[in-house]
């Protein structure tokens, strides 16, 4: 009976793990073959890859748009891992009701969707180009003000940071640590787990970012790979192994991120939750 019923758990998983895996099989697949292969279903690989790549690299600036994007991406990573690991911090190491009521309205604020302050937000952006240009429209700046930290993040570092031994900080503090050198110097080598689940999580969202760069960015060569990407599938007759292709090339900075943090990551997801 045990062993049926094990062999069911892995049928399961085995199941799900490979529905899991086939989208990004066949974006692989199809992005070696002609466009019309791809809309017939074909399922094997073909010969077409470096004929697509070649399209690719006539019809799109593809250096460009992924240099755009790395740097708005390590911006954003950079700038939301020192603010949200800061605030995640005070909120629980420094304890107070009024701190408390903050925190509780950060969270109210995760139920307001981006789209409700795009609005808002461009009106800002925009007033901001006449008076600090490097901060206004069509600015890596605009992109990356508005979209660097998260309620979500602040969240995952405070409850990170229940886990973090209180003992540490009292001894800093005995040896003639300020507040800063205590985070700087006892907290931040400490939490680096939950550092390294926390940039895969906002490198991944920044590079995948669609719809504000899309409103800001208003200039061809300012444009990320996702905006070019798109721009390929909205011609009359797009041509899908070069999409496919477009997608594989944008994917591998992402995966090489995830697999080489993986281990970091699992880690500092298991300890938030505990």
């Amino acid at each position: 009976m045990r062993v049926l019923n094990r062999t069911i758990v892995y049928v399961f998983l085995i199941v799900v793990a490979v529905i899991s895996i086939f989208p990004f099989l066949w974006m692989i697949v199809s992005s070696t073959n002609l466009s019309v292969d791809v809309t017939q279903g074909r399922m094997l690989p073909g010969t077409h890859f470096v004929s697509n790549f070649n399209k690719l690299v006539d019809s799109i600036n593809l250096l460009p748009a992924l240099w755009n994007s790395l740097k708005i991406s390590l911006s954003t990573t950079i700038l939301a891992l020192l603010v949200a690991s800061l605030a995640g911090y005070a909120f629980e190491v420094y304890r107070s009701k009024a701190k408390d009521v903050v925190f509780n309205l950060l969270l109210v604020s995760m139920m307001i969707p981006f789209a409700a302050l795009m609005v808002p937000l461009y009106q800002m952006f925009s007033s901001l180009s006449k008076t600090v240009p490097f901060l206004g429209i069509n600015t890596m700046n605009a992109v990356v003000l508005p979209t660097f930290t998260t309620a979500f993040l602040i969240f995952f570092f405070r409850q990170s940071t229940k886990m973090f031994p209180r003992e540490l900080l009292e001894a800093g503090r005995m040896d003639g640590l300020t507040e800063l050198g205590l985070f700087f110097r006892i907290y931040m080598p400490t939490m680096k787990t939950t550092y390294s689940a926390a940039a895969i999580i906002t490198f991944m969202s920044s590079w995948n970012n669609y719809l504000w760069p899309l409103i800001v960015l208003q200039t061809p060569e300012k444009r990320t790979i996702p905006l070019l990407i798109s721009n390929l599938g909205s011609s009359y007759a797009p041509d899908f192994g070069v999409i496919m292709t477009a997608i594989v090339i944008s994917t591998i900075p992402t995966a090489l991120v995830f697999f080489l943090m993986q281990k970091q990551f699992v880690a500092g997801m298991v300890g938030s939750v505990k």
